[in-house]
């Protein structure tokens, strides 16, 4: 059984490693919902960011409390009342969001406290610091609506939060914010969230939402593998939020879609909605590479370039497990730091998902694509089909007719892509002298 273990689990490790560096000394800020502690799952979400936090991530943990403010509301007979998406928060309603806050940081201050052995907060020691770092304003009159105590966000207290933060604590805020005067005002935590990622120039807000995500394709069967959209342009988040009506309550498409995109144009190159439901979210949204929810981004992640001598160790790292099992033949690191400009890579958040190269034989005006490579954990997204694409442009830039490949094992994907399969006797006499006769290549041609 441990035998089995090793084999899934040091795999496992290896891909989540590039995450693990590349996210260390980042700044996350994170919305979580009230009704997430509403419904059990603060214990294990509270483990997950400790251990985000172990990994060297700068955290900001920024709690709603709606369920726990309406349920006070309830006990004492009184109305929860809202207006354009925004709760009206008169004396009483100020009242219970005040009583509930306090409830909810002893909560989480509780949660973060314990070192119980045999658990993933043994040994940790999570030092957690609130404060006053919001000013906030009052919402006022809308629409010949009063909403009293409720409030916007004005100032966000960056330097305060910032040295919070270098002091290695995780900063912890309530959705209130106080005025100059000391008049203190309910704020949303989404919106307390989304000013203060922006304020800081986070590298990530992340939303654990009762939604699963945002879905783009509502004619995407229910039953399918991946119904949601896992990343977002913000163009296309903007277009969306352009057709759907506006946000009245959580569980609408534009409430959290919103404030991501928000976030983006104020310099937060990427925003998550993801579902508290899922154990774990955190942890597959932030170091696993397709994720759980929706991310929203600013730029594409995915970037399709020529390789650089920077990017042999990972290519050899992506081709390796492919040269193993016979699908592709062994290439050493000279010889791929030699041809190196032959190559086209797709990195995915520094990460090397894909590559092939282009060998040129002018004399016969064609040229082979080889070293043909997608990871198994894109396969299926248009990888392969992005790599032949730009491989075809640079033959066509240096006046190319044709391009073959030489393959074992994956002769369909270039026939559906119009490839013709031709004799080995076709191949430029250059290359027909490297033909190996005893792999029995198939040899298959691309007109350009």
């Amino acid at each position: 059984m441990s035998t089995v273990f090793n084999f899934t689990f040091v795999p496992w490790f290896r891909s989540v490693a590039p995450y693990i560096h590349k996210f260390r000394h980042q700044t996350f800020v994170v919305g979580l919902t009230g009704e997430a502690i509403a419904a059990g799952k603060l214990h294990n979400i509270a483990q997950d960011l400790a251990m985000i936090k172990a990994m060297g991530v700068k955290i900001v943990l920024v709690h709603g409390f709606r369920p726990q403010v309406n349920e006070q509301l309830q006990a004492k007979g009184h109305q929860a009342k809202y207006s354009h998406g925004i709760r009206i928060t008169d004396s009483v309603a100020l009242d219970c969001a005040q009583e509930a806050a306090g409830q909810l940081r002893y909560e989480i201050e509780a949660a973060f406290s314990q070192g119980l052995p045999n658990t993933p907060m043994a040994d940790s020691t999570v030092r957690v610091i609130s404060g006053n770092f919001i000013t906030a304003r009052p919402v006022g009159i809308v629409d010949g609506v009063d909403f009293e105590h409720s409030g916007l966000v004005r100032k966000v207290d960056v330097a305060g939060i910032q040295r919070a933060l270098d002091m290695d604590a995780l900063v912890l805020l309530s959705p209130f914010g106080f005025s100059p005067t000391g008049e203190a005002f309910n704020l949303s935590m989404e919106e307390v969230a989304t000013s203060v990622a922006i304020a800081l120039k986070a590298d990530k807000l992340l939303f654990l939402s009762e939604v699963p995500g945002i879905r783009t394709d509502p004619e995407a069967p229910e039953g399918d593998d991946n119904p949601i959209d896992t990343e977002l342009p913000l163009a296309q988040a903007r277009q969306l939020l352009a057709r759907v009506p506006a946000s009245q309550r959580p569980t609408d498409t534009a409430f959290y879609l919103q404030h991501c995109v928000k976030a983006c144009q104020g310099g937060v190159e990427r925003s998550h909605i993801i579902p508290f439901a899922v154990d774990g979210a955190l942890l597959l949204e932030i170091y696993v590479h397709d994720g759980i929810g929706t991310m929203i981004v600013d730029e594409k992640l995915e970037e399709l370039r020529e390789a650089t001598a920077d990017d042999v160790g990972g290519i050899l790292q992506l081709i390796e497990p492919f040269e193993k099992d016979g699908t592709l033949v062994k290439r050493d690191r000279t010889e791929i730091e030699r041809d190196i400009a032959n190559y086209t890579i797709i990195e995915h958040d520094g990460v090397i998902f894909g590559c092939a190269a282009l060998y040129p034989y002018p004399e016969a005006r064609t040229a082979e694509m080889a070293a043909v490579t997608v990871s198994p954990q894109s396969q299926g997204t248009g990888d392969g089909e992005k790599l032949l694409k730009r491989i075809e442009q640079r033959a066509r830039n240096l006046g190319l007719e044709s391009i073959f490949v030489l393959t074992t094992r994956t002769m369909h994907w270039f026939i559906k892509r119009g490839f013709v399969v031709v004799d080995p006797v076709w191949l430029p006499e250059a290359r027909k002298r490297k033909y190996n006769w005893d792999r029995r290549s198939q040899v298959l041609v691309k007109k350009l």
